[in-house]
Parts: C-alpha cells; sequence; structure tokens
C-alpha cells in the first residue's frame, strides 16, 4: 500500500488553516503525565533535526485551586494557549472517583476545542489484522455525554444529562463535510442512536441532514452505532469519513485505531474556532515511565498534524516519512509494536533519516 503525504493524510477545511510565514513561531507544549515528558522530549529532538520552525513554550496543566475553592487548569497554560494558537499535548492522567474532573475535557471546553479528527490508515510494513484501512473518525468533541453535567438525586442515584445542541452539531457536520470535500473523500457517515434517544441524537442527525444537503457531491448515509460497530469489523472499507456526537466518537475512533495497530500509532487533533490542540490518545502508561520504553508514534504523527494545520507542509512530509520509514524497516521498533528498541534509539533513527 503506498503511503500518503501528510496533506492527504491529515488536511483540515481551508478555513480553519492558519497563515504562517517561514519565520519561528512558538507552540504550547504540555508534556503530559507518565511516559508524556520522554515522549515529548523525543518530539522535541525530532523537530530540532528537521529543523522545524518551531518554539515550544512548554506549560504545566497540573490543576490549582483559584479563589472559589475549585480546582482548574492554571492560568498561566490558558494564557499560552491562547496567545499561541497551537499546541501538542501528551497524555494526561485523570484520578477516578469524585470530585476528580478530566483534564482533557477541561481543557476542550476551555478553548472550545469542537471537532477531534482521527485518521486511521493501514501503514506499510506494519501488518494488522485488516488491510488498507482508512477510516477519519469526527468527533463532536464540547457537549454529549461528557458535558460534565451529572448529580445525585438521592444517595444511591446518579443523573448525568446529555446535553446536544443544534449550534454544536451543525458545527462539527458542515465541518465533516468540508472535511470530505477538501480531501477528495467520497462519503460522509452520521453515526446515531437516534431510534432509541430521539430528541438529543434526532437533533444531531437533522443537522448532519441539513449539512449533507449543501454537499452534493458527497455522498451521506445515517448508520445507527451498534451497526457500526458490527459491519467495522467485519469490512472496514464500508466507511470512509465518519462523524457523531462525542461519546459515540470516543468510542468508535478508538476502535478505529485497533483495526491499524493501537493507539500507539493513532494521530489526533482537536479543531477550534480560534486555534488547535493536538495530542496523543493513549494512557500514560506509569509502569514504563522513565525507562525509555515508550513509543513516541502517536505524539509525533499529531505534531504532524499541528504542522499541516500551520502549512509548515514540508516539514511534515519530511518527518512523517523518516517516522514511517523506521517503522517500516522494523529494526528500531519499539515494545508495543513487536521489536526491542528504547524510545531514544527509535528517536535517533528518525532524526537520522531526516539528515
Amino acid at each position: 500500500m503506498a503511503l500518503r503525504l501528510i496533506s492527504k493524510y491529515v488536511s483540515l477545511p481551508k478555513q480553519l488553516h492558519r497563515n504562517y510565514s517561514s519565520q519561528v513561531h512558538k507552540a504550547t507544549l504540555i508534556p503530559g503525565d507518565g511516559i508524556g515528558p520522554e515522549i515529548s522530549a523525543a518530539v522535541q529532538q525530532i523537530f530540532e533535526s528537521a529543523k522545524v520552525p518551531i518554539e515550544w513554550e512548554v506549560v504545566d496543566v497540573t490543576p490549582v485551586k483559584g479563589p472559589d475553592g475549585k480546582f482548574g487548569i492554571p492560568q498561566s497554560a490558558i494564557d499560552s494557549v491562547n496567545r499561541n494558537k497551537v499546541g501538542l499535548k501528551g497524555p494526561l492522567m485523570t484520578p477516578v472517583g469524585k470530585g476528580h474532573r478530566s483534564l482533557n475535557l477541561a481543557l476542550r471546553k476551555e478553548f472550545n476545542l469542537y471537532a477531534n479528527v482521527r485518521p486511521c490508515r493501514s501503514l506499510e510494513g506494519y501488518p494488522t489484522l485488516y488491510e488498507n484501512v482508512d477510516v477519519i473518525t469526527i468527533r463532536e468533541n464540547t457537549e454529549g455525554e461528557y458535558s460534565g453535567i451529572e448529580h445525585e438525586i438521592v444517595d444511591g442515584v446518579v443523573q448525568s444529562i446529555k446535553l446536544i445542541t443544534e449550534e454544536a452539531s451543525t458545527r462539527v457536520a458542515e465541518f465533516a463535510f468540508k472535511y470530505a470535500q477538501e480531501n477528495k473523500r467520497h462519503k460522509v457517515t452520521a453515526v446515531h442512536k437516534a431510534n432509541i434517544m430521539r430528541m438529543s441524537d434526532g437533533l444531531f442527525l437533522r443537522c448532519c441532514r441539513d449539512a449533507a444537503s449543501k454537499f452534493p457531491d458527497i455522498k451521506f448515509e445515517e448508520k445507527y452505532l451498534d451497526t457500526v460497530c458490527l459491519t467495522m469489523v467485519q469490512d472496514p472499507s464500508m466507511y470512509d469519513v465518519l462523524v457523531m456526537p462525542n461519546l459515540y466518537g470516543d468510542i468508535l475512533s478508538d476502535m478505529c485505531a485497533g483495526l491499524v495497530g493501537g493507539l500507539g500509532l493513532t494521530a489526533s487533533g482537536n479543531i477550534g474556532l480560534n486555534g488547535a490542540l493536538f495530542e496523543s490518545v493513549h494512557g500514560t502508561a506509569p509502569d514504563i515511565a522513565g525507562k525509555d520504553l515508550a513509543n513516541p508514534t502517536a505524539l509525533l504523527l499529531s505534531a504532524v498534524m499541528m504542522l499541516q494545520y500551520m502549512n509548515l507542509n514540508s516539514y511534515a512530509d519530511a518527518i512523517q516519512k523518516a517516522c514511517f520509514d523506521t517503522i517500516k524497516d522494523s529494526k528500531f521498533r519499539t515494545g508495543d509494536l513487536g521489536g526491542s528498541a528504547k524510545c531514544s534509539e527509535f528517536t535517533k533513527e528518525i532524526c537520522r533519516k531526516l539528515q
């Protein structure tokens, strides 16, 4: 299977591109927890080898207590992302239990990052159970079951609110069709459960239908979530671009990642009205943190998406090719890819290919 260049791999709708000159530009870097600092350092090293005109502004998003007694993202981190308009984020840990809010969710809400884009494509030279997978998942990123609206009615009874709005649904639906059109994709599938949640998912589906009417050159279909999950693992070629509410997108995008080798190979971009935050979507892997065993591919490919968003395509193309060639060669694969190389060795080989 021939590899696509970055312009075809993660191209975003043109009106969302940022116009950057060849001068050095700042980007916020959130290293994250666990293996986050290691893979962030690997990306920085690779960017330096590729002579990418990026100056990293490293920030910490460890929650701090505000005047109201509530914990939130440090103001310095918020200011950095607002100032730079583009950022890269490693994995963040959220403790399980009452009172701990997801930092990932908080970041998406803080910066109104309304669309999550996850390309899942087979990599040449890295065989999986599925061949020639080429699916894009586009997930509404700000509401749904992840609105964070929940409370305990009485002891032992918790109510969680699923929030769906016309504004957010229309925005992400139109984004999906623009993405499909500009990337020469042929079909958009709206994933829903409007047969059960007739009002909420029904509203989302109506917005998708309205968006489809504006793009007659793109085929549109509607599928139930459970049907998509079933048929996706039978024949991924049935799907092209998928657009869906928040929770469905969280589940389905991870499932699609499993078809091509897992979250360690999956790039992710969160696109907002005034900027974007790109991230690795795997966990913090505390069991291997600090042991030089982590795979930086997911964060690196997310950084490649960031470069494409900034229209720094020549750097993006070079880094992506070096990364894919290193995986294809198989000599420097990390443990999760079936190899025995260390993170530093994998990184060094990519840098060598960039020379």
